[in-house]
């Protein structure tokens, strides 16, 4: 999280510099923090505005490799839109992530909330658990896998027009066998497919657009820094969250995590 070089974000460092003037004093900390990275796992992540957000990104390209890049987080800052705002309400930051090795770096999935687990159901009463149903024709045809199914309740069925069926004939047969194809309580429906809950990706991949109902916003951030310090709060912390969910996803228990400008401490609380 190094200073923004918006002449506003710190009041703690020199800030407001030319964008030449910036850049050479953030490239030495990123030749030195390139070198403590690990070199399999480590990732760093660097929070930035649109300020400096692409002069930066062409630096790291530089510093840790292009093939090294892994993806621009957008965070959404705030929820308020800025009346006063001059041409545009700013609304997000940005988070740049780079692999020290990307051919050798592994990220993490993000739990499953209940949320995430809302459409699956038992309605059939499997002994396998909740399922959810997915389509069981093919939007691009495959020509070979165009016939026709018969329904428990006997009527017949060919896939929609301008589509296949997912599976040959053979396996469609085998689905069936197995309770993996669902007619609707009645057998007269058009079949879908089960997906049991057990055997799906015990974790969610993480986006690049990261909502403050999920990892906070700076008025979130402001009341927890208050609670810290309560007589000279720092003016740009991050919540809490945010930083929570970048290490979900680049750490593992036992790891060493470095935040080299540790203004408000909001990494160690």
């Amino acid at each position: 999280d190094p200073p923004y070089n918006t002449g506003s974000a710190f009041e703690h460092y020199d800030d407001n510099l030319e964008h030449s003037i910036w850049l050479n004093l953030i490239r030495p900390r990123l030749d030195i923090l390139k070198t403590l990275l690990d070199k399999d796992q480590g990732s760093i992540w660097i929070s930035i505005d649109d300020t400096e957000s692409h002069y930066l990104k062409v630096l790291c390209d530089e510093v840790f490799g292009r093939n090294n890049f892994v993806a621009t987080v957008i965070w959404e800052k705030k929820h308020t839109r800025s009346n006063d705002a001059r041409w545009l309400s700013d609304n997000h930051d940005f988070v740049l992530c780079y692999a020290k090795n990307k051919s050798q770096w592994q990220r993490n999935l993000l739990p499953r909330t209940d949320e995430d687990s809302n459409g699956y159901s038992n309605i059939d009463n499997d002994p396998r658990g909740v399922w959810a149903s997915g389509p069981c024709h093919a939007k691009t045809p495959n020509p070979k896998d165009i016939y026709p199914i018969t329904t428990p309740s006997g009527r017949t069925l060919m896939p929609p027009a301008g589509t296949s069926w997912r599976f040959s004939e053979k396996r469609f047969e085998e689905l069936i066998k197995d309770n993996r194809i669902y007619f609707g309580n009645k057998g007269n429906n058009v079949p879908r497919y089960k997906r049991f809950l057990t055997e799906v990706q015990q974790g969610l991949v993480p986006i690049t657009i990261w909502f403050r109902e999920e990892v906070g916003d700076n008025q979130e951030a402001k009341q927890e820094i208050k609670k810290l310090f309560a007589e000279d709060p720092f003016s740009t912390p991050k919540p809490e969250r945010l930083i929570k969910r970048i290490l979900d996803i680049a750490s593992k228990p036992g790891d060493w995590v470095l935040d080299s400008f540790l203004g408000s401490g909001t990494t160690s609380a």
